[in-house]
Order: structure tokens, then C-alpha cells, then sequence
């Protein structure tokens, strides 16, 4: 669950700090032509990088990750739906990704690199060109205000991407604690760790099902010798390129895993309709892959019916629904007041 589809000095302070950039009143933004499902779009934070918002179970909160308060890496925030009362809850402390609210919505985990990096880590040498930085994350809880923060796991290697199951029971995650890139899932405790796929290439961006019964989620499988050589030496550098992904599906015990797009371009940030008949996920198949122009999709878990749901000219991605699925919230490149900005909007969906 990376932010790094747009082209793209740590202030240390206290968890539940309010920030800076707290949007009193949520922008109200027009649709873009063809944007159907879309009605009433709010722009709820505004000014630099703002990206994978995803819903409290009772609807009413959003964590996030963000680089505001003067950060040249990302930190985890919790707000309303409309924006207000912004506050920090992980510590300022190295980079953070992938927040979720568990235990009622009593407690959130994350992942984040301070074990081994307290300060923000490097950006990978641009002479590799596009290509993504494997930061040493493991996962963290907390209370939700950012308090009785815990270390869940101890892997020392890229371990994020983590999502609670309907039940509350497990998180399923992605991490590179066996060698390679691949899903696994544990109690909300850390343990009874189980690897769920085994295919050598990149397996990541899981979410379970409404039902718990599938997981979607990403991936590339290199297949031919130049292809498996590139793709591990890059590993070697803790470093993966993500040009090609497409959707998989499987059961929750990691059965039946199987492909379900085909579209030779980068698939990410999968999550499911809240009644488990569609998928959400985003893309740049449509389109120039050097324009950074992703759109959010529709799709039949079978990979039929694909339908557009964005169609502004710029990235649009991370893409949830609301568990009453009324609402649907995304990041977006749209309306950045400053190149390349990222922020969060969230829209009333329409049928």
C-alpha cells in the first residue's frame, strides 16, 4: 500500500498533537465528466501528501498517512469524515504506512519503520529508475489516539500493507520476511503467522472480502529468465519495480489463488463493495503509463464487467467504501494547489 504512483526533517513531537493542516470545512468539489457514481465530492485535507484514508468500522473516522507539519516522510493521522480534528497518532518517529482501525475501533495498527530507522529513510537512486524502496516496516498498535503504542512484529524487514478481517480476528499483510515478496496472515496479537502465497514475484495490497471467505490483491509474477534476474537483483536492494501489476484472487486460506485482470499495465489498491459483488481498484491501463494518469475501476470478481468510476487526468487511487457503503473515499492528485500534491476526498456513491 504504498503512495508512489504520483511523480514524485522530521519534526519530532507527542502522538494526538493537532496538525497544522486541519481543513475546518471539507472543499466541495464538481465531478469530472463521466464521474456517474460520484456526487457531492468534499476535498477534506488540503497541501501536501495525504494518501491511504481508510474507514473506522463505525463509519465515522478516517486514519491516514501523511507528510504535513513540515515531514519529508509519512506519519499516521486520524480525523473525522469532514475532515476536522486532524491528530497525529503514530510518533514521529522513522516512516509509516498502512493504517487500520481494530478492536472496535478502540485501537489502530500500522506499520512503520522506527525499530531501525528512527529518521525518514532514503529515497531510492534515481538512475534506477521508477522503482520502490522496501523500507524495514513492521507493525505497530495502538490506541486510537495514538496512545500504548506496541510492536507487533519483529521481522527487521518490509512488513506493511495490513488489513483486519471482518471478524476482527486476523490481520492479513504483506512482507518480505521469507525472502520474497509475499501475503501472510496472524491473529490481531502477532502470532500464528501464516504465509499464504508462495509464487516467486511481488504478492501484495491484500483485502479480505466482507464475507472473509477471498482475498484480492496484487501482483507480478516475472516469468522469463531476464525477467526473475532483474526482478531479484532489485530485491537484493530492497528495491521493486512495480510497472506491471495485475488483480489475483484467493481463498482466504490461500487456496484457489488465480488471476483476474489481465491489463498489462499497474493494478493496485484493490478493496471490495461492501455486499462482496464488486471490486475497486486502481489503474493506468487506460492510458499512457508516463502521464501517471490512474483511475479508479469497477470490476466483477470474476474480471468481468470492468466499468471507470474517475476520470480526472491525474492519479486516483487507494479507493474504500464506507461499511454502509454510501461513501466512498480515494486519494488523488485533483486540485492540487502545488505540483504532484496528494490529497484526500471522499464523495456520497450513487448506484
Amino acid at each position: 500500500m504504498f503512495r508512489v504512483f504520483k511523480i514524485p526533517a522530521l519534526v519530532l513531537g507527542s502522538a494526538g498533537c493537532l496538525s497544522a493542516q486541519t481543513v475546518p470545512h471539507p472543499i466541495l468539489r464538481q465531478s469530472e465528466p463521466g464521474e456517474n457514481h460520484l456526487r457531492n465530492i468534499r476535498q477534506l485535507t488540503d497541501g501536501g501528501e495525504n494518501a491511504e484514508a481508510y474507514f473506522s468500522h463505525d463509519g465515522r473516522r478516517l486514519i491516514f498517512q501523511s507528510t504535513r507539519d513540515g515531514r519529508t516522510c509519512d506519519q499516521q493521522y486520524v480525523m473525522a469524515i469532514d475532515g476536522s480534528h486532524v491528530r497525529r497518532v503514530s510518533r514521529g518517529l522513522g516512516k509509516t504506512t498502512c493504517g487500520y482501525f481494530i478492536n472496535g475501533d478502540r485501537r489502530i495498527f500500522f506499520a512503520s519503520s522506527e525499530a531501525l530507522e528512527k529518521d525518514c529513510p532514503p529515497r531510492p537512486d534515481p538512475s534506477k529508475g521508477y522503482v520502490w524502496r522496501l523500507d524495514p516496516f513492521d507493525i505497530y498498535t495502538a490506541s486510537a489516539d495514538g496512545s500504548r503504542p506496541r510492536r507487533l512484529t519483529h521481522f527487521g524487514v518490509y512488513t506493511a500493507e495490513g488489513v483486519l478481517s471482518p471478524d476482527g480476528k486476523k490481520i492479513v499483510f504483506t512482507s518480505l520476511k521469507g525472502g520474497d515478496l509475499d501475503i501472510y496472515v496472524m491473529n490481531v496479537d502477532g502470532t500464528n503467522v501464516h504465509q499464504l502465497t508462495h509464487q516467486l514475484g511481488y504478492d501484495g495490497g491484500p483485502w479480505w472480502s466482507p464475507d472473509g471467505k477471498r482475498i484480492v490483491y496484487r501482483a507480478n509474477h516475472p516469468q522469463t529468465p531476464e525477467a526473475i534476474a532483474t526482478y531479484k537483483d532489485l530485491l537484493a536492494q530492497r528495491l521493486v519495480r512495480p510497472n506491471k501489476m495485475d488483480l489475483w484472487l484467493m481463498n482466504a486460506d490461500g487456496s484457489d489463488q488465480h488471476q483476474i485482470t489481465n491489463l498489462g499495465a499497474a493494478s493496485f489498491g484493490p478493496s471490495w463493495t461492501p455486499d462482496g459483488r464488486k471490486i475497486i481498484f486502481s489503474s493506468n491501463h487506460h492510458t499512457d503509463p508516463k502521464l501517471g494518469n490512474f483511475d479508479l475501476f469497477l470490476i466483477n470478481p470474476d474480471g468481468s464487467g470492468i466499468e471507470q468510476i474517475t476520470t480526472a487526468s491525474t492519479f486516483d487511487g487507494f479507493p474504500m467504501f464506507s461499511p454502509d457503503g454510501k461513501k466512498l473515499v480515494w486519494a488523488s492528485n485533483r486540485h492540487d494547489a502545488n505540483p504532484h500534491e496528494t490529497n484526500i476526498f471522499i464523495a456520497d456513491w450513487v448506484n
